[in-house]
C-alpha cells in the first residue's frame, strides 16, 4: 500500500481501532458548560492540539522511529496523571494494535503483542503501526495530532447539534498548528538517543485530566471519555 493512501488510512476515524466511541474531553466540557458552541471548540481544540495532543503526536513519532515501546509506554504513564485516562489509552492501543495487525501484518507488532499483553498506551501504538505501515516518524505525528481534535470536533457535532460544515472548516483551519505540533514532536523524537525519554514533551492539561475522573463514573454518557 502506497505511504500516501495508509496514512489516510490510518488517520480515519472509520478505522477500526475504537476512537469514534472517545470525546476526547469534549462531552465532559459540555456538561460543566465550558463548550457551548463553534468557538469554545475552536478554542478547546487548540489547546488540546498543543498540549495532549502534542505529547501524543511525540510519542506516535518516536514509536515509528522504532525506539522501545516499553519505554516509550512508562513515558506516557508519567505524562497521563490521570487514572481514567491511563485506562482509556491501553484500551485504545489493545484496539489498535488488534487492528493494525490484520491491516498491515508484522512480526514486530506481533511480537509487541505477547511482550505487552495489558496494552500499550495508544499513541505509542500508533507509532509501531504507522512504522509497520512504511510511514514516516511525521507521519506517525500528524495522524496523533490530526486525531487528538479531530475526535472531539466529531463529538460535539452530536452533543451539541453543531453544524459538521463548521466543524470541517475548524479542522482545515488547525491544519498548519497540525502540521508545527508534528514537526516539534519528530524534534522531540530525534532527540531520544542522547538524552531518552526525558526528551518528550510533557505539556499539561490539568482540567482535561480532573474532567476524565469525573467522567469515568458519571452515568449516562454518550461516550466512553
Amino acid at each position: 500500500m502506497p505511504a500516501a493512501a495508509a496514512l489516510l488510512l490510518l488517520a480515519d476515524g472509520r478505522f477500526p481501532a475504537g476512537s469514534h466511541a472517545h470525546s476526547g474531553g469534549a462531552e465532559a466540557a459540555v456538561r460543566s458548560g465550558h463548550l457551548t458552541g463553534p468557538e469554545d471548540l475552536a478554542g478547546f481544540c487548540h489547546g488540546r492540539l498543543h498540549t495532549t495532543g502534542l505529547v501524543a503526536a511525540a510519542l506516535a513519532a518516536a514509536g515509528a522511529a522504532g525506539h522501545d515501546p516499553g519505554e516509550l509506554d512508562a513515558a506516557a504513564d508519567a505524562r497521563t496523571p490521570a487514572p481514567a485516562l491511563r485506562v482509556t489509552a491501553r484500551r485504545l492501543g489493545r484496539q489498535l494494535l488488534r487492528a493494525a495487525r490484520a491491516t498491515w501484518p508484522d512480526p514486530a507488532l506481533d511480537a509487541v503483542a505477547r511482550r505487552h499483553p495489558g496494552g500499550l498506551h495508544q499513541p505509542v501504538v500508533l507509532g509501531l503501526a504507522a512504522r509497520a505501515a512504511g510511514l514516516t516518524p511525521y507521519d506517525a505525528a500528524q495522524a496523533a495530532a490530526y486525531e487528538s481534535v479531530s475526535g472531539p470536533a466529531t463529538a460535539v457535532v452530536r452533543l451539541l447539534g453543531l453544524d459538521p460544515f463548521d466543524a470541517t472548516a475548524l479542522l482545515a483551519r488547525l491544519g498548519p498548528g497540525i502540521d508545527a505540533v508534528a514537526a516539534r514532536a519528530v524534534q522531540a523524537a530525534r532527540a531520544l538517543p542522547a538524552h531518552g525519554t526525558d526528551a518528550l514533551p510533557a505539556a499539561s492539561a490539568p482540567l482535561l485530566d480532573i474532567a476524565a475522573q469525573q467522567h469515568a463514573v458519571r452515568t449516562g454518557r454518550l461516550f466512553a471519555s
